[in-house]
């Protein structure tokens, strides 16, 4: 036993120390990827549930969710049920376009409690539409049902108007999103929640300087807004123990770091205040997500003059 560990100790060594020099030199094993867009700005649902109000201000990326109705649109919307947005128990995929009910017009923030956002444009808005409206403005597309008919109709409009490299794919169920790719694996995509769990197992365990990745964008909740701003449904998220082992675990600067070496974009969501935009930059994020444009707009100008 004891003769073992000459080898097994300088082998641990050998492999501890040229994990670290890896991780922060990836570019020895690893191409970095070269995306079409780079963006520290993300306006999360568009910056306001399901429009497309408020977006010219700054802003560097879309993100949105999508549903199918029953006469086959792909329309902008965070639920498949519109009982929260509407007051209206009915499901978009139940419905025609036409059918589709007016938003509210005062409707609480999901992720800044308390605060409600408002507007004049209460229809929900066709993807279609925000691709015309922005034809340059990446777009961040999430899939939320394994409906094949809504991912093809996605890529198709995608391809339509020529935009692969600017429109990316994002869920968190693997498999919705090994369809997606296969739906149309030339557009960029994201780390899915599984995916992301494997990623913190391959960086804890040393083995991820060492792992190609295929994903172009890593997104996930800035822990301190749980509970906070963000108050979640599931009991467990309720614990504090919880979140401060899920910030300890998640938030780790070198991971970020190597990642954005890699041509890995870090996002961070959803900062609707200064100082979790703050805290944001800081852990290492490339990206912050927002409901509110402006305020991170104002935040960026404000940073940027100081420096």
């Amino acid at each position: 036993m004891a003769s073992s560990l000459y080898f097994i100790l300088p082998a641990l060594g050998g492999y501890t120390l040229t994990s670290l020099y890896l991780l922060k030199n990836p570019q020895i094993l690893h191409k970095k990827k070269r995306a079409a867009f780079h963006c520290t700005h993300i306006s999360h649902r568009g910056g306001k549930e399901g429009t497309v109000e408020g977006l010219e201000q700054g802003t560097g990326m879309l993100e949105l969710d999508c549903h199918l109705t029953r006469d086959g649109h792909v329309v902008v919307s965070h639920d498949e049920n519109l009982l929260r947005q509407t007051g209206h128990d009915v499901t978009i995929s139940s419905l025609n376009l036409e059918e589709l009910p007016l938003q509210k017009d005062r409707l609480e923030v999901t992720f800044y409690a308390g605060h409600y956002s408002t507007g004049t444009d209460r229809k929900f808005t066709l993807l279609e539409e925000v691709f015309r409206k922005f034809p340059k403005m990446p777009v961040n597309i999430e899939i939320k049902e394994d409906n094949s008919l809504l991912m093809e109709k996605v890529s198709n409009m995608v391809k339509q108007y020529d935009r692969e490299d600017l429109t990316v794919w994002a869920t968190v169920d693997s498999t919705i999103m090994k369809k997606c790719r296969r739906t149309n694996s030339t557009m960029p995509y994201s780390f899915s929640m599984r995916r992301g769990l494997q990623l913190l197992l391959l960086y804890y365990s040393g083995l991820l300087p060492f792992v190609p990745l295929g994903e172009s964008f890593l997104q996930f909740y800035l822990p301190r807004i749980i509970n906070r701003t963000y108050i979640p449904e599931e009991r467990l998220l309720k614990n504090r123990m919880v979140i401060y082992l899920i910030e300890k675990l998640t938030m780790k600067k070198s991971l970020f770091k190597h990642l954005a070496s890699r041509g890995i974009q870090v996002h961070l969501f959803v900062c609707n205040e200064d100082p979790d935009i703050e805290a944001a930059f800081e852990a290492g994020a490339t990206g912050v997500m927002t409901d509110y444009p402006t305020l991170l707009t104002d935040y960026l100008h404000r940073h940027r003059s100081q420096d």
